[in-house]
């Protein structure tokens, strides 16, 4: 089974995480964790990659309701 969204835009790597976070909180939602995989495959395994980031994000009420 596949899962995923995929979106391609010319913005830089730093704006689109700036966007991003503030249509998520747009949509009610906040981010609860961030997980940078470029910073940790550098560290623990001296790996070079682009740019990849995680975003965890919840909406309280959505949550609260599903739970």
């Amino acid at each position: 089974m596949t899962y995923g969204t995929t979106v391609t835009t010319d913005r830089d790597f730093a704006e689109t995480v700036e966007l991003t976070r503030a249509a998520l909180a747009d949509n009610g939602f906040g981010v609860l964790t961030e997980i940078d995989v470029q910073a940790t495959l550098k560290k623990k395994l001296d790996v070079d990659m682009e740019p990849y980031l995680i975003l965890g994000a919840c909406n309280p009420q959505l949550a609260h309701r599903a739970l």
